[in-house]
């Protein structure tokens, strides 16, 4: 019982940390190009998962080795990329709407699930996931008649993010967690690398404290994530993970002056339950499957 209080707490603490930082990350994006700041951001990610490959039993020679690395290198350029992506959309589109487009997440990767993985929806997840696109119609509903294009920032970081997912998943088959976390953070690092440069910005003195700052959250939200999924199940944690699209909107309100619409909050709420539910679902599947007799 107290492992599981653990577990809650850790995730929580991820998920507070995981808020600071996308507020930090806004800010910065706004005065230097966001690619230099996923690139110090993702230096920072690729010592961390270095210091813990080092650390696993077997240290870099075990965790380095993979059965798909042409997987793993995608999953390692995805996230990257996503996250340039994801730090422009909260400085042109906001924290708030963002967030709530980014909270669709879970339904494009149920959509893209059937194709890549071969799984089956049944027609409780294709209800879901039809309540949950409406509510991100909802999200994107313009106030005065005329669509956002911008819009797209968020949208095309959640279907990113979601390919990212399945990518993990197909790798999870064959490799184990600490090789795809080694993977994440060490190719992601190169890869941003051999663009970032190009970006190369002065930080100013106090921005300096901001990026130290975003290089503390980027890591420790990791760690305590990892330390979460170790005492509890994804199911358990995912949902929670939610929370983060609450602290959004709170920051982007009182401290960026951003305004939340009616259609975007009723749209974030069936957005998330939706959200819910297909893991749910997904949760009590994989726990039916897992009961079949083997053929």
């Amino acid at each position: 019982m107290r492992s599981k209080t653990n577990g809650y707490v850790f995730a929580l603490l991820a998920i507070v940390i995981f808020s600071i930082q996308d507020g930090i990350s806004k800010h910065l994006g706004a005065i230097y190009p966001p690619v230099f700041v996923a690139m110090i951001r993702y230096w920072a990610f690729a010592g961390f998962a270095a210091a813990i490959a080092a650390r696993a039993p077997g240290g870099f020679a075990a965790t380095a080795v993979t059965r798909k690395p042409l997987i793993q290198l995608l999953r390692g350029v995805l996230l990257p990329v996503q996250i340039v992506v994801v730090i422009t959309s909260f400085t042109i589109v906001g924290l708030a709407h963002s967030q709530a487009i980014l909270a669709a997440t879970p339904l494009f990767v149920a959509l893209l699930s059937m194709p890549l993985l071969g799984e089956r929806v049944g027609w409780r997840r294709w209800s879901a996931i039809a309540v949950g696109l409406l509510g991100v119609l909802l999200i994107l509903r313009p106030e005065d008649g005329s669509f956002d294009l911008n819009f797209l920032l968020p949208l095309a970081a959640a279907v990113m993010f979601a390919f990212y997912v399945i990518t993990t998943r197909l790798a999870s088959r064959e490799d184990s967690a600490m090789t795809s976390f080694f993977y994440t953070g060490i190719v992601g690092a190169f890869a941003i690398s051999l663009v970032g440069p190009f970006f190369w910005a002065t930080l100013s003195g106090a921005d300096w404290v901001w990026m130290v700052l975003l290089c503390i959250t980027g890591t420790s939200s990791h760690y305590f994530l990892i330390r979460a999924y170790d005492m509890l199940d994804a199911a358990a944690v995912q949902p929670l993970t939610y929370l983060q699209l609450v602290f959004a909107s709170i920051m982007g309100v009182t401290i960026f002056g951003e305004t939340l619409t009616t259609g975007m909050i009723i749209g974030s709420v069936l957005v998330v339950a939706a959200g819910i539910f297909t893991l749910w679902r997904e949760h009590v599947v994989g726990r039916q499957k897992s009961r079949l007799p083997p053929r």
